[in-house]
């Protein structure tokens, strides 16, 4: 199993700082121990002009055996069926992944005291693969490899044998990759897309290799055009922790388009922390209260818009009348918990029918979203900075546009009656704002006036004759006259929308 790195320099920025950036001295042939055999470092060449460092891997197929027991944890079907003789020791696999990280570990992770600065550019670089597995052919090589920055990928078909053409080509492929980039970044795509490539591991996947892919994968994952086929196949197409990478790398995504750090959006609220009274939570009287009123309106297709822990979620599934369930939420933790409190691995088949859980951002359009009986908002708006709110609002009024809109947020007026909530405090970390009964209701009928909507309100909890009820509900309803009409209405809205979107994100 061989692999070489090429550069090219010159006297003032000589070649062989490639021995610096890898920790490895020209000079030196070094010899490191693997779990499954010996990984060596030489330099073919070293010089100013050109220097090559050059990685072999010799595989032990006893100990790969021993350790593999030769199902599964072997690695390749070949594996299972020929336990001795098979092409782990030449062709390049997760064996060669797992002796790269080994062997270049400062390196993937772009380390280099003695040239920092060397370290964070891009520089020329060549690789070279003699023999790669590539199960989809040389075609699924370059999809994977050539939108990551490489100016040339070269992947040639290995024929079965070259003394008997018409046997065609074997699954094996020889890489060559040219270009400008940083080395850590071109030994991370290698790291990962190798096994993609032979599509199978020599050991188990476990939950820890998906934070290990989004290691590898940063800063080209999130946005590469075949991300789903390449998690798929890295975690060995176990579906769960796909999931789980997926929904982290869209949260990568959306941060990056709002320029946000994925732990400002990835703010999963726990219900639980809510200032509540006994012996019925408020939390319980808000769920009851978002129940009642569908059953009203009549709804059986609900979304639940920044479903969090699906706690609502949880309460529309005990009811057949809600046929179809759409939890949606930024926040993957928040998705993951929901995940589990609904036990989704266990249920039966016509009950996880009605249940979706999506991730997304409830400030940006989705077309999946639309044609709903009902979407519900509860505690939600107040987790957004109030410029966004002109953007959710046009998501959920103005495009998804179910006949039915519920929207619950704390009333502030009522939190001089929790004692144990200090003066001039709101009632969640994550809050931006709570609004009195007036400003909620002066913004629920400006939503519902631009966008065909009538709107009731309904108190929640106990309604203090002073302060008003803890929580209030605005039950929005479009009009029959509006199920169709007002288009130029809604897109002015959306113009609006997407201009206070903006101003947000520049300020």
């Amino acid at each position: 199993m061989f692999l070489t790195i090429s550069t090219t320099g010159n006297p003032e920025r000589p070649a062989t700082d490639l021995g610096f950036l890898l920790h490895k001295h020209p000079e030196k042939a070094q010899t490191f121990s693997t779990s499954h055999g010996t990984a060596h470092v030489f330099y073919p060449e070293a010089s100013a002009e050109r220097c090559t460092a050059a990685l072999l891997l010799e595989v032990d197929p006893v100990a790969l055996v021993r350790r593999g027991k030769g199902k599964g944890r072997g690695g390749a079907p070949d594996a299972a069926l020929a336990q001795y003789v098979n092409d782990r020791p030449y062709a390049a696999s997760s064996l060669l992944s797992v002796a790269m990280s080994a062997v270049f570990k400062s390196a993937l992770n772009g380390v280099c005291r003695a040239l920092p600065e060397r370290a964070q550019a891009a520089i020329p670089l060549r690789i070279e693969v003699p023999a790669l597995p590539a199960r989809g052919g040389a075609e699924l090589v370059r999809k994977l490899f050539g939108p990551l920055g490489w100016t040339s990928v070269d992947a040639v078909a290995v024929p079965l044998d070259e003394q008997f053409p018409e046997w065609g080509d074997s699954r094996y492929v020889r890489l060559v990759l040219e270009g400008e980039l940083r080395l850590a970044d071109a030994l991370r795509q290698l790291y990962v897309l190798l096994p993609v490539l032979d599509d199978a591991k020599h050991y188990w996947v476990a939950p820890d290799e998906v934070d290990k892919l989004l290691r590898a994968g940063e800063g080209w994952l999130a946005a590469h055009p075949e991300q789903k086929l390449i998690t798929s196949r890295y975690l060995s197409r176990r579906w769960g922790l796909t999931r789980q990478a997926m929904q982290q790398l869209e949260l990568v995504r959306l941060a990056e388009s709002d320029d946000l750090d994925v732990e400002s959006i990835d703010n999963a609220v726990d219900e639980t922390t809510d200032t509540e009274e006994k012996p019925v939570p408020l939390a319980e009287q808000r769920r009851a209260a978002i129940l009642d009123a569908l059953r009203a309106a009549g709804a059986s297709r609900v979304l639940d818009l920044g479903c969090g822990q699906g706690q609502l979620v949880q309460a529309l599934l005990k009811d057949v009348a809600f046929t179809e369930i759409v939890g949606v939420d930024v926040s993957v933790r928040a998705l993951t918990i929901a995940s589990r409190r609904l036990k989704l691995d266990r249920m039966g088949e016509r009950q996880a029918a009605r249940i979706t859980l999506r991730q997304g951002s409830l400030t940006y359009t989705d077309k999946r979203l639309k044609g709903y009986d009902a979407a519900v908002l509860s505690e939600v708006v107040e987790h957004l900075d109030l410029p966004r709110l002109p953007a959710l609002e046009y998501a959920v009024f103005g495009s998804a546009r179910p006949r039915t809109v519920l929207v619950t947020t704390p009333n502030v007026e009522y939190n001089v009656r929790w004692e144990t909530l200090p003066a001039g405090h709101v009632r969640h970390g994550d809050h931006r704002f709570e609004w009195t009964r007036a400003e909620f209701r002066d913004w629920a009928r400006e939503v519902a006036q631009r966008h065909g909507y009538g709107v009731d309100f309904v108190p929640v909890g106990p309604d203090d004759p002073e302060v008003g009820p803890p929580t209030q509900m605005a039950v929005f309803t479009m009009t029959a006259a509006d199920e169709t009409a007002k288009p130029h209405r809604n897109e002015t809205t959306k113009q609006s929308s997407d201009r206070t979107e903006k101003e947000a994100n520049a300020a």
